[in-house]
């Protein structure tokens, strides 16, 4: 098993790097200092002269790859690739260009980011697997039809409107909850309840449906056909058999949205004014803030990587047979 688990690591560094290497060139060279600097200072009556300044006020008068101007290493350390990207892969994020500590930054906010979207992931989890296997006990039903028909409604209405509609429904006619805003401490509860409700609503229609296809297809293998001949309920079939052998598959499906918990949910964030990684990617987009934008890219493939890795690791425990490939 330890051997399966370094190969994994040794395939996922190549693949950050690849990630890194292409930000960098879609940050430097396909759009490039010079064009990062009228955007920041206005494109029109720009000089040459407050150019040149703006680069050498953030670092970007550098050249990119090779430094003919320098001796020895310096060759190399004195460019903006070194400067600017391998820092990250020791998770030096540096400066933005608007002067702030990006990983000071990064500390504050990853923990707002985390109280929303755990519990939003633990309880979507758990109600849509819930709700799926429902649908396969009554299956054939009218339970079953009412609830698919229910789904595709869910699933046809826009994040936006959960938003917007709970806004208003529960924040301002039941004045239940606060419609937005954030604290530290445990009075951050009042705030999350909201949007944890609905992250987890907006999820069901199409959680729901996706285990349901996962379970169903279980039901018709063989080893449930020997599991009901032994005089098994259908309720233990589901429960002790059905559920474990589909966790594979739940697994992959979970590792979508792992590096969610925290980079947060830009959108959610966004409207409920909280202080989050995807608000602060938000309005670093808004305020064309190249660095924080690149470094959000770089973490967030980071943590897809790393969540793919645990996922790896997860079916060794879930399957011993995975480990054999």
């Amino acid at each position: 098993m330890i051997q399966y688990i370094l190969r994994r690591c040794l395939y996922a560094l190549p693949l950050l790097m690849g990630v890194n290497i292409l930000t960098f060139v879609l940050f430097f060279i396909v759009n490039s200092p010079e064009d990062m600097a009228r955007m920041q200072l206005g494109q029109k009556h720009v000089t040459p002269a407050a150019i040149q300044n703006w680069k050498q006020q953030h670092g970007y008068d550098l050249p990119l790859l090779w430094n003919d101007t320098q001796d020895n290493s310096k060759k190399l350390t004195e460019t903006i690739f070194y400067q600017k990207s391998v820092g990250l892969f020791l998770l030096d994020f540096g400066v933005s260009d608007s002067g702030r500590d990006m990983s000071t930054d990064i500390k504050q906010r990853m923990w707002p980011s985390l109280a929303l979207a755990l519990p939003s992931l633990i309880l979507g989890l758990t109600v849509n697997i819930c709700v799926a296997l429902m649908m396969v006990l009554f299956r054939n039903t009218y339970l079953e039809l009412g609830s698919m028909v229910l789904c595709v409604m869910l699933m046809s209405i826009s994040s936006l409107f959960y938003i917007i509609g709970g806004q208003f429904y529960i924040g301002k006619v039941l004045k239940l909850v606060p419609i937005s805003g954030y604290t530290d401490g445990f009075e951050a509860l009042k705030f999350m309840v909201l949007p944890v409700i609905i992250g987890v609503v907006s999820g069901i229609g199409s959680g729901a449906r996706w285990y349901r296809t996962l379970f169903l297809e279980e039901t018709e293998k063989d080893y449930v056909r020997t599991a009901r001949a032994k005089g098994l309920s259908e309720t233990q079939v589901l429960f002790k058999h059905v559920l474990k052998n589909a966790m594979i598959p739940i697994l992959t499906g979970v590792v979508v949205v792992l590096p969610l918990l925290f980079m947060g949910s830009l959108i959610m964030e966004s409207f409920f004014s909280i202080p989050g990684l995807g608000s602060y990617t938000i309005d670093a987009i808004n305020s064309q803030d190249f660095a924080i934008v690149r470094a959000m890219v770089f973490l967030g493939s980071l943590l897809y990587i790393i969540g793919l890795l645990l996922t790896d690791i997860s079916y060794t425990l879930v399957d011993p047979r995975v480990t054999l490939s």
